[in-house]
């Protein structure tokens, strides 16, 4: 099953990208008769969490994220893996990435409690998210809800659709059209680094292997040395691959509009976040990241605007997927 609905997703990626079928059904308020607490609960759970550990925050939005990316938003990255069917959570872009499974388990649990197969577990993800972004100070968007949840994982899916941390600007143009989304959509999503923590694994070759050639004719590498010795204090060239370092190092802990000066300055943390400028030969992208550097608000309405649109890629709806009893497992 997950081969055939994966070829059904690669056929739509040759035509222009992913449809958004389904997100027309989506509404607001979805849940206001059926479990009028609904968002009130996961809202208080995500506060109480990550006021106990801010970096889940960054965590729930990447959960969010890698979800949507592969076949859509539809909690399959939630599922464990059983015989016939490898988890996403094992795909290479996940494995001891991840996090956040508990609290969504949790959420899910008092739900189950308060109103019985009602909320299914990928609009908990899509909420969550959004209560995240928030509370770290970030803008606070209304959530489209109706979603079902899939009845599979695609392993295979997710080693393929989710960028990884030294893709070039082409290939995450690529991935991100595949999605239904456009280039802006690549550069204010993107901003979600301005929270949350990267391995030494995801950004040694940023350090080591600084080849760029950057189109204003230097490379930033050398002009920020002592960014760079900090990157090389927290990852040397061998070992300690599982060693953090903050995404953003001015203000790691909260959601504001310091990734992009970062990357202006040349102090990204990823690959792929360095390339938005470097990889920008015509220099759209830069004045894009210029115009959200000088005005969060226009960041923030912008990120509300693309998370809307992300969290709408190829929902299930109607009799397409279930609602989950219990977010890892399909029902019996």
């Amino acid at each position: 099953m997950e081969r055939t609905r994966l070829s059904l997703i690669l056929i739509s990626v040759l035509f222009n990208g992913i449809t958004l079928s389904g997100a027309e059904l989506l509404v607001h308020d979805y849940y206001k008769e059926k479990c009028p607490l609904a968002e009130d609960i996961v809202r208080h759970n995500v506060e109480v969490a990550v006021l106990k550990d801010p970096r889940l925050a960054a965590s729930l939005l990447r959960l969010h994220f890698h979800d949507c990316f592969v076949m859509g938003c539809d909690a399959s990255v939630l599922l464990d893996n059983i015989e016939g069917m490898t988890s996403e959570k094992l795909a290479g872009p996940n494995l001891n990435s991840l996090r956040g499974f508990e609290l969504i388990d949790k959420i899910k649990y008092l739900l189950e409690e308060e109103c019985p197969i009602t909320v299914s577990c990928a609009d908990i993800l899509a909420m969550a998210a959004r209560d995240a972004v928030e509370l770290r100070g970030g803008p606070r968007w209304e959530v489209l809800l109706g979603r079902k949840d899939s009845l599979e994982s695609s392993f295979s899916g997710a080693n393929l659709f989710i960028p990884a941390p030294n893709s070039s600007l082409e290939i995450l143009i690529n991935n991100f059209k595949q999605q239904g989304l456009d280039i802006e959509d690549l550069v204010v999503l993107s901003g979600s680094h301005t929270i949350g923590r990267a391995r030494c694994l995801s950004f040694r070759q940023r350090i080591y292997e600084a080849k760029e050639e950057y189109h204003c004719g230097y490379d930033r590498y050398k002009r920020y040395t002592n960014f760079r010795r900090i990157l090389k204090s927290i990852c040397p060239v061998e070992g300690r691959d599982s060693k953090f370092a903050p995404l953003d190092f001015q203000t790691p802990k909260r959601f504001d509009n310091h990734y992009f000066i970062n990357i202006l300055e040349g102090k990204g943390l990823l690959g792929s976040d360095n390339v938005l400028i470097s990889q920008d030969l015509d220099g759209k992208i830069t004045e894009q990241v210029w115009a959200y550097a000088s005005n969060e608000k226009l960041f923030f309405a912008s990120f509300a605007k693309s998370m809307i649109k992300m969290g709408n890629i190829n929902v299930l709806t109607g009799n397409e997927g279930e609602i989950r009893r219990h977010c890892r497992f399909v029902n019996a």
